[in-house]
């Protein structure tokens, strides 16, 4: 009896796998195509943005489309074709990291790296914040982080910190990189061609934005670092760590070899390509993951890896991504139900007209709030700019705010929700890597999550005050 009971309340405590909380939220989804009316907006083709214009004036609605039983199935299928750009990404980046993995490479680097950093391990946090959070702001990179994250989990449980500083020191670095975008394409630069603004213009307030959010940020993840490695007693997922993250053996360091020098050289160097190319050459997905396999075959030249332990290995790190892509196509499941029941068009009407008859600068507020809500329902950056932004630049002449101030308003408010909306399929992907319950995450993430939006309402009511163009 005792057995039985202790069984269950082992079972009570394991932490809810993500794609459950997901195919609740898609069902959730469907059930809204019954109850909110389906409408739409007219829109007209703008040939020099390539996107459509809103006329905001024009909303009406039209015959109800719910998803019908049978689709809400069919959805997870529509929701990974419609990622599949991302998630072949993502599979090719992980193929790329187990070649470089496999050279042992990475493992000497980070036995070195933490070994040296012994008594000043702290000393990181607010170094990988910034670095993290500038290749963000400048070359867009999130997904990305993924790839990364096994690595910072490893070093952060061997220098003393948990699986949630891990997850933050990518995740909260993406988010506050994406909030103060300087030259961010696929979300300032989408929304500034809708608006019809020249391209990064407006960076000064950006970069102060940035600035901010890294203090910030570096701060508090700082001080509870420092006390999960202080006081262990406090650190509620030791026991979860001990389990899952693999042990450095710091007694026993080898010195990386030269030709694991050269290893690591090409894989931080196609880090840098991709930047480069993004910014200069305006690479995409395409083109980055093209990087990346060139990257993966100079490492298996440099390291000698025969042809057939190449393919192995590289399928290998595809696989160890592949349930990554699961929940990013569960997480544009959501939007694919939503948008094919004209259900999206209904929600940014009724949203919209809640900031009628307010003040610009509360008007200006509300958009980022709004932008927020938005974001659980269109997870996607550069989506979420091509769904809203037609509607918010006009809707912004409307009520006296400037489109570069409603750009500001829609990136803040795509960036922080992501690091919280359980609709982020990089999220929920990053917090099964590192085995972090979602309320978990919730709970440590909820006072940064104010501070950021705290720093989003003053900068909103200073860009109003100021006339920022």
């Amino acid at each position: 009896m005792n057995k039985e009971k202790k069984g269950r309340e082992i079972t009570a405590k394991e932490p809810i796998n993500p794609m459950i909380i997901l195919a609740v939220i898609i069902i959730l989804a469907a059930v809204a195509t019954y109850v909110i009316p389906a409408g739409s907006f007219d829109r007209v083709a703008n040939e020099s943005t390539g996107y459509d214009i809103v006329d905001v004036e024009s909303y009406h609605q039209v015959a109800q489309n719910p998803l019908k039983p049978f689709n809400l199935f069919v959805s997870l299928t529509l929701g990974l074709q419609n990622a599949a750009y991302v998630i072949f990404f993502l599979m090719i980046i992980g193929g790329t990291f187990k070649i470089v993995e496999s050279t042992g490479a990475l493992h000497a680097g980070l036995s070195n790296l933490v070994y040296k950093l012994k008594g000043r391990e702290l000393l990181m946090i607010p170094v990988c914040i910034f670095i993290f959070g500038l290749v963000s702001a400048t070359a867009a990179c999130c997904e990305e982080y993924l790839a990364f994250l096994p690595l910072i989990y490893v070093v952060c449980v061997a220098a003393g910190f948990d699986s949630i500083t891990a997850v933050a020191l990518l995740f909260c670095s993406a988010a506050i990189g994406y909030a103060g975008g300087m030259t961010n394409a696929f979300t300032v630069g989408v929304a500034q061609s809708i608006a019809e603004l020249p391209m990064f213009s407006g960076m000064g307030m950006r970069i102060g934005v940035f600035a901010a959010l890294v203090v910030i940020t570096s701060i508090y993840v700082f001080l509870h670092a420092r006390k999960v490695k202080m006081h262990p007693e406090l650190n509620e997922m030791r026991e979860i760590d001990m389990k899952y993250a693999e042990q450095l053996d710091l007694k026993t360091i080898q010195p990386i070899t030269g030709r694991q020098k050269i290893v690591l050289a090409i894989f931080a160097l196609g880090f840098v390509a991709v930047a480069v190319c993004v910014l200069k050459l305006h690479f995409y997905i395409d083109e980055m993951s093209g990087i990346f396999i060139i990257v993966a075959l100079l490492v298996g030249v440099i390291a000698r890896i025969k042809p057939n332990e190449f393919a192995t290995t590289f399928v290998e790190g595809c696989k160890d991504l592949l349930w990554a892509g699961l929940i990013i196509g569960m997480c544009n499941a959501v939007t694919t139900i939503l948008s094919d029941a004209n259900v999206m068009d209904t929600l940014i009407y009724y949203m919209g007209n809640v900031l009628n008859g307010l003040s610009t600068r509360v008007s200006a507020c509300g958009m980022f709030v709004l932008q927020d809500l938005l974001n659980f329902l269109i997870p996607s950056g550069s989506g979420q700019a091509a769904i809203t932004m037609p509607f918010m630049a006009p809707l912004s002449d409307i009520l006296g705010v400037s489109r570069q101030t409603a750009v500001l308003a829609f990136q803040m408010g795509d960036a922080f929700t992501n690091a919280i909306a359980p609709t982020s399929g990089e999220l929920m992907a990053a917090l099964a890597i590192c085995h972090v319950p979602y309320k978990k995450w919730v709970k440590f993430l909820v006072p940064l999550w104010g501070l950021w939006a705290i720093v989003a309402l003053v900068t909103l009511v200073i860009a109003v005050s100021i006339g920022y163009m």
